[in-house]
């Protein structure tokens, strides 16, 4: 492993930070050998990382989001996506706020060749503005988001090409994709 990754983080793993780091993860899509592009990981980071089973290790990564390595964010990130329906992924989610194109390297991965288009076929892609085209009640809260309210810098939902995330009223919400209108 590279003296410099192991050093970063102390020779611990970047992501639990409970037990040495072993390996170099390169997180996907980069592909070439910088440490900017990598992550140190322990046996059992490396070895849960594609198993929904693992949600309750994963609960270590509310250290590692805040990482001022973009790499180690991306990882994190991209691995809470996975248990977002799970209280605590939804919370941690939400109160990070991250770059976006650390956000964007995180969910390459995850990105499906299926298009998000709003209620008149345009294409969507996060980051748009979008406006309401219905009043809609939203759920959970005790507002109400009028027709033509602007939501800004939307993030596209990876698993469900009708559902696009985004903010009102400080409360980030889950919007069809039917009741919107990108702005151009």
């Amino acid at each position: 492993m590279n003296q410099q990754l192991k050093e970063r983080n102390s020779d611990l793993c970047e992501l639990c930070n409970a037990e040495n780091a072993i390996h170099e993860y390169t997180v996907s899509p980069k592909s070439d050998d910088s440490i900017e592009n990598q992550v140190a990981l322990c046996n059992t980071c490396l070895d849960s990382l594609d198993k929904k089973e693992a949600a309750f290790h994963w609960r270590c990564l509310e250290g590692s989001i805040w990482n001022p390595q973009a790499s180690v964010q991306a990882l994190s990130y991209r691995i809470l996506q996975n248990f977002k329906s799970e209280d605590w992924a939804s919370n941690l989610i939400s109160s990070v706020d991250l770059d976006e194109n650390v956000i964007q390297w995180a969910m390459t991965a995850l990105e499906v060749a299926a298009v998000h288009t709003d209620a008149f076929g345009n294409k969507l892609e996060s980051g748009d503005t979008v406006v309401l085209t219905e009043q809609l009640n939203v759920k959970g809260t005790s507002f109400t988001a009028s027709k033509g309210t602007v939501v800004k810098k939307i993030k596209l939902v990876h698993d469900n090409t009708d559902q696009i995330e985004g903010k009102i009223n400080d409360q980030t919400i889950v919007i069809l994709t039917k009741f919107v209108k990108k702005s151009l």
